[in-house]
């Protein structure tokens, strides 16, 4: 057993770290607001999830942003990771709790597509409480600028409202959706090699 517990917080820090890195590779995606980038950073976290349970994913998640730090450091005095690690909690963490009360493909299905429904909400609350006013804060921006910068890219972005439905929402159905799909084409190829390492 604690050979197996060892084995496990290795590869918690190995899933953390790839994370990290898939951190660094972010992509603007085309009509979606600009301070949002695309990127594949939950990916470990939710392979980690599925083949370990609730609590190591949570242990990614955090390695995954000290990672971050270390490499990059933080250009939003910590808001930034703040919200990122909301939103992975939101998406992973009820994806693992559903697919760990039957392991199978269907319940896997439904829970990435619950966790994609609640991080995609979730992402409208860090953006308007944490994200967006830190950026007004710190810059001497307005709502107002915030919300033409949006409308230079999707010209149906004019209010608040529709930043979150147009911009905010979407953006994170297909960052997250995208994941899932990946986690499906590449989990069961996957998991025999985690849990043979785990176990062994």
């Amino acid at each position: 057993m604690k050979r197996r517990n060892v084995k496990e917080i290795a590869l918690i820090g190995v899933l953390g770290g790839l994370a990290g890195v898939l951190m660094l590779f972010r992509t603007p995606l085309p009509f979606m607001p600009p301070f949002m980038d695309f990127d594949l950073s939950s990916l470990p976290e939710m392979i980690g999830g599925f083949a370990l349970g609730p609590i190591p994913a949570v242990f990614i998640i955090l390695v995954k942003i000290l990672v971050k730090l270390v490499l990059v450091g933080t250009n939003s005095m910590f808001t930034g990771e703040l919200s990122n690690i909301i939103l992975s909690m939101s998406y992973v963490l009820p994806s693992v709790f559903i697919y760990h009360r039957n392991k199978n493909k269907k319940m896997a299905q439904i829970g990435m597509l619950s966790g994609t429904i609640i991080v995609s909400l979730a992402a409208v609350l860090t953006n308007l409480l944490i994200i967006i006013p830190f950026y007004v804060s710190l810059y001497g921006m307005t709502m107002d600028q915030i919300i033409a910068m949006c409308s230079s890219v999707n010209p149906y972005v004019t209010n608040t409202f529709m930043m979150a439905l147009l911009g905010i929402i979407p953006f994170n159905a297909i960052k997250f959706g995208t994941v899932s799909i990946v986690t499906l084409l590449l989990y069961k190829k996957i998991s025999p090699l985690l849990k043979q390492y785990v176990n062994a």
